[in-house]
């Protein structure tokens, strides 16, 4: 549909803002060229009553503390001068949120005051911005003028439209004119004609630029503006929004930058969605694409633990979602859906949005609606066709502090990727276990490089010795080149989940010239152990000679080994010279004995083990983050490597245990010790058996084939016994036939 020949109304109430406002009491001034359409329905929202519930006139409360002490106070519009994090950069950005906010407290609270402070601000940046030009640091990607890039000046823009929305109705003609001519319809040319690159790339970068420029030509009502933000500055489609919705999310609504980024995207997908959905609802937004935009939602939620996000790929490690980007997601999809269950996740964010969304929400929590949210297993896949592998999610319960594995078998996620295939991050007991290191960067801390992506996380943090998978002579995956590494992806092979057993695999021949290896994880429940336990078999297949290193970047305090370590107490050297080991010290080191090592740890008040089946010839390295690292850039966390060297691939085999308990408020200590005696590894073809002895005498097996068809027999000899198994997998608990001998069984 052309946007052109589109009729609109020649008086539209613009006191909303993104989601849904209150009714305005007067009819917009239309002597004004430039009235057009409000960002979100004026139909949806009354006056805020007294009898609001709690959260809701906390988040208003807290916005008109905030901003009754800065309203009698001189506006402060400063020079564009610092780069992020620094003082220019700051102000900036608190003045986009301060038009916002005094823009809804006006919207809900009618107090003109409120509408005149955000009309101060963006007449002090209508004198301002024409006279600015590119800013005197510019930021490596496409700079801005009041920032260091555009994507920021995107960000305060989405803000400032907003808030210009609401009081819109509240301002004389000339003022509108002045700050729609010099501000806006300035910044939209800025972002738009005069940055293409960024403006019709699919990106985040884009996403925030088309939003922008989108949200604010509805505001204006130029659908000219609203076109181009919707299929590209040539209006081909080829590239803007609509694109960006087709390609930036794979059918599952998963992001493959990953979460953190997906989170950030977030804001700007939903809020010119719901643009959209107001001003064209006829396009149906939130039914493109099957619902991508609600998928998106949804899978943002899925992927955190403990309320943080699965730290995958460039992401801070303590962004959380009670993030606003989120908090925005949560309001919409409630809205779209009535879902009880995003309304538990609205309590743990503790807030919501200033919007009738967030009023709504609200009242449904007082009401007593919230269920708990079905957090659950899934495959979500990557890329825009579902065909770049997937990050798969074993969880051992809906409990959001239960165990979880997390298997990253995700394409490269571009620029913000990491070297990681097969990557492995295991959480339990509202901790992460097995850990990933996430970005080495300060966000917004100047005094840490101007708060930009640190040197160490290209030298350490991307690097794949710095994650939990396979690292072939001490080289990271794709040689650590990005443009080779967004070319290949995982292929997916199973996965599947029932109550005592869940398993994925996925496996990659790229990664390295001639080694292909495979990775299945798999979460068993059996009556042998206290907790469900997880089965981590690598294999990896070449025929030259190569070393294998085979990381567990462990969280906690090591308790007790099965070897005797070799460590120098008083000296260290780094492990290696370059792909990441230059920053890991070598802090002692063991050999494996009889091909079984135990390696246990205590977090919090539980006790983990890994137990593991290596080659004859495997080391046992430990490490800590650290070397070479002069400015302390880098966390001080510990890690232990399985190394060994072979002609002919290698296979390693290991069980992740949960067990016990440590109580030092009344000084108990319950099952400290792991109860696997030894686990080993039995294959023939492409058939894999992994036999868990307990030191109780239990037996646990898992039987993998690689034979996905469910009626194929599969048999592998398993200590003189031939254990048979129909279909590509099956556990073989305690209780079945492997502890009584039984030499040819089927389920």
């Amino acid at each position: 549909m052309s946007y052109t020949s589109m009729t609109r109304p020649s008086i539209v109430a613009l006191c909303g803002l993104t989601l849904a406002i209150t009714s305005c009491q007067q009819e917009v001034d239309t002597s004004s060229t430039n009235a057009g359409y409000a960002l979100a329905s004026t139909a949806e929202t009354a006056k805020v009553s007294k009898n609001s519930p709690n959260l809701f006139e906390n988040t208003l409360a807290l916005l008109a503390q905030k901003i009754d002490t800065q309203i009698d106070n001189p506006i402060v519009v400063p020079l564009p001068k610092d780069a992020g994090g620094g003082y220019t950069h700051e102000q900036h950005k608190t003045n986009a949120k301060t038009i916002y906010e005094a823009g809804k407290l006006y919207e809900f609270t009618g107090d003109a005051r409120y509408a005149k402070h955000s009309e101060k601000l963006l007449l002090a940046y209508a004198d301002m911005y024409p006279t600015l030009g590119l800013h005197p640091k510019p930021k490596e990607q496409s700079p801005g003028r009041l920032f260091w890039q555009n994507l920021n000046e995107s960000w305060w823009l989405v803000h400032a439209i907003q808030g210009y929305a609401s009081i819109k109705d509240n301002l004389s003609a000339n003022v509108r004119e002045k700050i729609e001519t010099d501000l806006l319809r300035e910044l939209t040319t800025f972002l738009s004609d005069d940055a293409p690159e960024t403006f019709n790339k699919i990106h985040n970068h884009g996403t925030w630029a088309t939003a922008a420029v989108g949200m604010t030509g509805y505001v204006l009502g130029d659908d000219d503006l609203v076109e181009k933000a919707l299929l590209g500055l040539d209006k081909s489609g080829n590239y803007g929004f609509l694109k960006q919705l087709d390609k930036l999310f794979s059918p599952d609504g998963y992001y493959n930058e990953g979460p953190y980024y997906q989170r950030y995207a977030l804001m700007p997908f939903v809020l010119f969605g719901q643009a959209i959905e107001k001003n064209d609802p006829e396009r149906e937004i939130f039914n493109h694409r099957d619902g991508i935009l609600k998928k998106a939602i949804y899978t943002t939620i899925q992927q955190n633990y403990g309320g943080l996000f699965f730290p995958i790929n460039d992401a801070i490690k303590d962004k959380d979602i009670a993030t606003a980007e989120l908090q925005y997601g949560v309001s919409i999809a409630y809205d779209l859906t009535g879902d009880p269950g995003l309304l538990s996740i609205a309590k743990a964010q503790g807030q919501v949005v200033p919007t009738a969304g967030g009023k709504k929400l609200s009242e449904a929590l007082a009401r007593g609606e919230a269920k708990p949210f079905d957090y659950k297993s899934m495959r979500l896949r990557d890329g825009a066709s579902g065909d770049q592998g997937a990050l798969d999610i074993l969880r051992a319960s809906n409990d959001p502090d239960g165990l979880v594995a997390v298997a990253k078998n995700t394409s490269q996620g571009l620029g913000h990727g990491h070297f990681d295939k097969l990557g492995l991050i295991v959480y339990d007991a509202g901790h992460e276990i097995i850990r990933d290191y996430g970005a080495a960067r300060f966000l917004n801390v100047e005094a840490k490089f101007g708060g930009h992506y640190l040197a160490e996380n290209n030298s350490f943090a991307k690097q794949t010795i710095a994650h939990n998978t396979l690292v072939v002579d001490e080289i990271s995956h794709f040689n650590g080149d990005t443009k080779t590494g967004n070319k290949h992806a995982p292929t997916l092979e199973t996965f599947y989940t029932a109550d005592d057993l869940q398993i994925t695999s996925a496996s990659i021949a790229t990664a390295y010239d001639d080694v292909s290896f495979t990775r299945t994880i798999a979460m068993i429940k059996d009556a042998a152990f206290q907790q469900p336990i997880i089965i981590d078999l690598v294999k990896a297949t070449s025929q030259a000679p190569h070393q294998y290193d085979l990381p567990y970047n462990y969280n906690g305090q090591m308790v007790e080994t099965n070897f005797e370590i070799s460590a120098d107490p008083t000296s260290r050297k780094p492990l290696g010279r370059d792909n990441g080991y230059q920053h890991l010290w070598h802090v002692g080191e063991s050999e494996v004995i009889n091909g079984n090592a135990q390696f246990t740890w205590l977090l919090d008040r539980r006790f983990y083990s890994v137990t593991s089946s290596v080659p004859d010839n495997t080391k046992l390295i430990m490490t800590e983050i650290g070397a070479n690292d002069p400015n302390f850039n880098l966390r001080r966390e510990p890690a232990f490597i399985y190394r060994t060297k072979s002609n002919n691939g290698v296979t390693f085999a290991s069980v992740i245990e949960p067990h016990g308990e440590y109580n030092p408020t009344v000084e108990y200590t319950r099952e400290s010790h792991s109860r696997v005696q030894s686990i080993a590894h039995y294959s023939a073809d492409n058939i894999h058996y992994i036999l868990i002895k307990t030191k109780n005498g239990e037996n646990i097996g898992l039987g993998i084939a690689g034979n996905p068809d469910a009626k194929a027999v599969n048999t592998v000899d398993v200590e003189g016994n031939n254990i048979s198994w129909e279909g590509p997998y099956r556990v073989f608990h305690s209780n079945s036939h492997i502890a009584k001998g039984s030499r040819n069984a089927k389920p």
